[in-house]
C-alpha cells in the first residue's frame, strides 16, 4: 500500500479522501461576503434607534396640574403646567377632576395659546360630585376649530 506524505488523495494534498467527501470547493465560493452582513446590522441597528426614539423619547409637548383648589361642592381650581417643543405653535390641553367615588366627575379643554417654552395657565372645571383631585389628562398641538376661533359651538 502506498501512501502519500498528507494522507489523502495523491497529489492533492487535502488530507480528506475526494471519494468520500466529495471535491473541495476553490476557498470563498459558498460563503457570503461579510461586508454586506455588516452593512445589514448598522441599519437595521440605526433603523431600530430612531423608531425606540420616535416611540420613547421625550414628548414633544407635556402638561401637568401644577396647583389644584378645591372650590366648593362642584368646582375646582386648576393651574397648568405646559412644557412644550414649539411654543410658537397653538396648543390644547384636557384637565379633569375626580370625586369621591374615585370617577371622573368633570372634563374640560383648555386652549394655549402661543408664547413660551413653558406656559402657566388657569381654569376652573364645574363637576358632577365633590371633586377631590384636578389633573391635566393630556395635552397635544391638535387645537380644534372651535378652541381657536374662541366661538362657543352654540353660538
Amino acid at each position: 500500500m502506498t501512501s502519500s506524505p498528507e494522507g489523502g488523495s495523491p497529489g492533492r494534498g487535502s488530507g480528506i479522501p475526494e471519494g468520500r467527501y466529495g471535491a473541495r470547493g476553490s476557498g470563498r465560493g459558498g460563503r457570503w461576503p461579510a461586508w454586506p452582513a455588516i452593512a445589514l446590522v448598522i441599519v437595521l441597528g440605526v433603523a431600530l434607534s430612531v423608531l425606540a426614539y420616535r416611540n420613547f423619547g421625550s414628548a414633544p409637548i407635556e402638561g401637568k396640574a401644577s396647583r389644584f383648589d378645591i372650590r366648593g361642592e362642584n368646582s375646582v381650581h386648576i393651574t397648568l403646567e405646559v412644557r412644550r417643543d414649539e411654543p410658537a405653535r397653538p396648543a390644547e390641553c384636557v384637565v379633569r377632576s375626580r370625586g369621591v367615588s374615585g370617577k371622573e366627575a368633570g372634563r374640560k379643554e383648555v386652549y394655549i395659546p402661543p408664547g413660551e417654552t413653558t406656559t402657566y395657565r388657569e381654569t376652573v372645571l364645574t363637576t358632577s360630585e365633590s371633586p377631590v383631585t384636578g389633573e391635566v389628562f393630556g395635552c397635544s398641538y391638535d387645537v380644534p376649530n372651535y378652541l381657536r376661533d374662541r366661538t362657543r359651538p352654540s353660538g
